[in-house]
């Protein structure tokens, strides 16, 4: 079934795999030789090819050909061809070369076609291919038998369904590298002995199975500190717990500890707010912070309702909180919502019961509604605005930094 899918553009030739187009001559490009030493001429031909092929630049292009070498296009040809026919763009092809360039030489018929082969079989469609292996092309240098079968069958026992496992997989492909006995297997036996319910431990693996293989020993000391913390291992909160604290360090925490003590948080309000929802715990300094101003400075709210009610530490501030705040402040100026306990519903209702309650209801709701939409707008464009400062900003730095790190 796999080689009719890519009889497109393999053909047998006496048992070898051969590119159904014809070579094409590559001729090296000025730019590229002057990024090129004497001692790197013998990459020549790989760093043409990579250029004109790919589209990378000189010395991108001299970076990968320090990796991989190669003196004819016969078999990237083929690489090329072989990713193409099964829907990848030359984009997503590139990030694979980019990332594991040693792809561009590996043996097809015993190093990718398997691997690629036993995800079809599975029912991996083309996106979840290009996802998995744009993500951690790595994959295609583990053995299938030894190590991607054996992972991929012990995740598939936890959900029964190859789908299910192909979506968990396309989260965090690495989780198939990972060691089972060593690691993954201890953690899954750790939350068990804590009392996790086998729902609750499926929900880890399937939504965030980068946890479930990180090194036993540090797992199993934020179980332990998850428990200290009063969390119940029966509710999901114990999940999301460990989730948050395997997110970042202690320094990290720290730092979140004391942007939500500036606003007058106690440690005791930290630690509930954190027990009811350990999100509040992910966000970044710059977001406490911006959400804190908001809720106190601009709305007038206590900064004790928000350590009790720590899920609108989650909300968006472009995308809901300032949009709807618009539609509180004209209902308030208007004399029709005045207390603190209805602008925190207003906040963390659904779209369609803000609609109807805050908005359609009233006969202010064509201006209601213009008002609305016009804050979006407003919101949107300023999170473009934003990402267009910061690709401004950064990104001739981080192409200076890319440079010189290869």
């Amino acid at each position: 079934m796999f080689y009719f899918l890519c009889k497109t553009i393999l053909q047998r030739n006496n048992g070898c795999f051969i590119s159904a187009q014809k070579p094409s001559i590559l001729l090296l490009s000025d730019a590229c030789i002057r990024y090129m030493s004497s001692d790197e001429n013998q990459h020549s031909f790989t760093v043409s090819y990579l250029i004109k092929t790919y589209g990378f630049s000189p010395e991108s292009a001299l970076s990968i050909s320090k990796r991989v070498n190669f003196e004819d296009p016969k078999k990237p040809d083929l690489v090329l061809s072989f990713f193409k026919n099964l829907g990848f763009s030359k984009i997503q092809i590139s990030k694979i070369i980019r990332k594991f360039p040693e792809t561009l030489s590996a043996n097809l018929e015993k190093n990718i076609f398997p691997k690629v082969e036993f995800f079809i079989s599975k029912g991996a469609s083309t996106t979840d291919l290009i996802r998995i292996f744009t993500y951690y092309p790595w994959l295609f240098s583990r053995s299938l038998e030894n190590q991607l079968i054996p992972s991929f069958n012990f995740f598939r026992d936890f959900h029964h369904s190859d789908e299910k496992t192909i979506a968990a997989i396309k989260r965090y492909p690495i989780i198939l590298t990972r060691r089972l006995e060593a690691d993954v297997i201890p953690n899954i036996n750790t939350l068990h002995e804590y009392g996790v319910p086998a729902s609750k431990i499926l929900m880890l693996v399937h939504y965030f199975p980068q946890k479930i293989g990180m090194e036993a020993d540090k797992f199993k000391k934020i179980v332990e500190e998850v428990k200290k913390m009063g969390f119940d291992p029966l509710k999901s909160q114990f999940v999301s717990a460990i989730i948050a604290l395997t997110a970042m360090s202690r320094s990290m925490w720290d730092k979140k500890v004391d942007a939500y003590k500036r606003w007058g948080w106690s440690n005791e309000d930290i630690c509930r707010a954190f027990v009811k929802f350990p999100w509040c715990m992910t966000n970044s300094e710059n977001k406490i912070m911006a959400v804190m101003d908001f809720y106190v400075n601009k709305l007038g709210l206590e900064s004790s309702v928000i350590a009790h009610r720590p899920l609108l530490l989650s909300l968006s501030l472009k995308k809901r909180l300032i949009p709807r705040a618009s539609v509180i402040q004209f209902l308030s100026s208007k004399g029709l919502m005045k207390t603190s306990s209805g602008m925190i519903r207003v906040f963390t209702c659904t779209e369609k019961y803000f609609m109807e309650k805050c908005i359609n209801c009233y006969e202010e709701a064509p201006q209601l509604l213009k008002l609305y939409n016009e804050n979006l707008e407003l919101s949107k464009q300023l999170v473009v605005k934003q990402q267009r400062i910061r690709q401004t900003k950064f990104g001739p730095f981080r192409k200076m930094l890319g440079a010189a790190n290869k």
